[in-house]
């Protein structure tokens, strides 16, 4: 732990199910698509996918959490099944302004709101720009700027920034089956494949299939990669970090030590940044700790509300 509240761990029952949960039903809302897991959760949450993700990444959490929160997963502007954006930009702030539209139209008030990767970049410009639509935040590896490659990384990745180069480096993945494209992915962001279930194996296929018949499917990601990485030069007021320390809700950091995206080295200066954080770096874990780990995830989250309700139970009693 760096600066910041300890991570507390839940001991509240959570559902539980046989088997791998489908993904959860969705539809397409102004261009938007969102993904709500039905539940007796009351108070309103947001999840956010990374780069080349969509709603599906949240699946398990979703479900675990769907007695304690009403949970909506959105897929960004190009992904998943959303529509690409009308300006043709997928800079960071295409991402941000679409969270934002999403959680006004819901019109509940503040949200939990929790990103991953790509979507931890946009969820804490979200939370700093708007700090009235967000009641928590959880970010699970975040693209924080850092442009250091990181080691056992897919080194095709920035190929993809070059002109030019980037349409070689794709049509040299394009020539790869869905089967090995899924498997590829599923090695790079989880901390140990063996233990990705086989119904989400056969998933990343289809899904894989389903994007490589869309034409918007390969700028989406190269742009929004190019996005990513100009929010990463930004300096000032701009800047990511800055904005993390300007960030007033409380917030969970959240870390694999077997990332090959997002360096867990970047964790400590994260929890130095943010000011009211918990920072949990699980053993083992690579990218996606929400799918690797959702019960843990689920019950450090539950942690933090409530810690927050008992600071806030506090001053009344005294």
């Amino acid at each position: 732990m760096t600066r910041g509240t300890e991570v507390r761990y839940s001991d509240a029952a959570l559902p539980s199910w046989e088997g791998v949960l489908p993904a959860w039903p969705g539809t397409m809302e102004a261009g938007t698509f969102v993904r709500r897991a039905p539940g007796a959760g009351t108070e309103p949450a947001l999840f956010v996918h990374g780069l080349g993700g969509s709603a599906t990444n949240w699946t398990d959490l979703m479900g675990l959490l769907a007695d304690e929160v009403a949970g909506e997963a959105i897929d960004l502007p190009g992904f998943g099944h959303s529509d690409p954006p009308r300006s043709g930009s997928y800079r960071l702030n295409t991402h941000v302004k679409a969270v934002v539209r999403r959680i006004e139209a819901r019109g509940e008030g503040p949200v939990h709101l929790f990103g991953n990767s790509l979507g931890g970049a946009v969820s804490t410009r979200v939370a700093a720009y708007r700090p009235e639509l967000v009641r928590s935040l959880t970010l699970v590896s975040p693209a924080l700027p850092n442009l250091r490659p990181k080691r056992g990384s897919d080194p095709r990745l920035p190929l993809l920034l070059v002109p030019g180069i980037s349409q070689l480096a794709a049509r040299q993945m394009g020539r790869r089956t869905p089967e090995q494209r899924a498997k590829s992915v599923l090695r790079l962001v989880y901390g140990n494949y063996a233990e990705v279930p086989a119904e989400r194996l056969a998933e990343a296929v289809e899904e894989v299939r389903r994007r490589l018949a869309l034409e918007h499917a390969e700028t989406a990601f190269t742009a929004s990669l190019r996005g990513l990485i100009s929010a990463y030069l930004q300096r000032g007021s701009l800047s990511l970090w800055r904005q993390a320390q300007s960030v007033q809700a409380p917030t969970l950091l959240i870390w694999g030590n077997k990332d090959r995206l997002v360096d867990v080295a970047l964790a400590p200066r994260a929890a130095a940044a943010f000011p009211d954080n918990r920072l949990l770096v699980l053993p083992g874990v690579g990218h996606v700790a929400q799918m690797e780990r959702p019960e843990t995830v689920a019950r450090a989250f539950l942690g933090m509300l409530a810690d927050v309700a008992a600071q806030e139970a506090r001053p009344a009693a005294s």
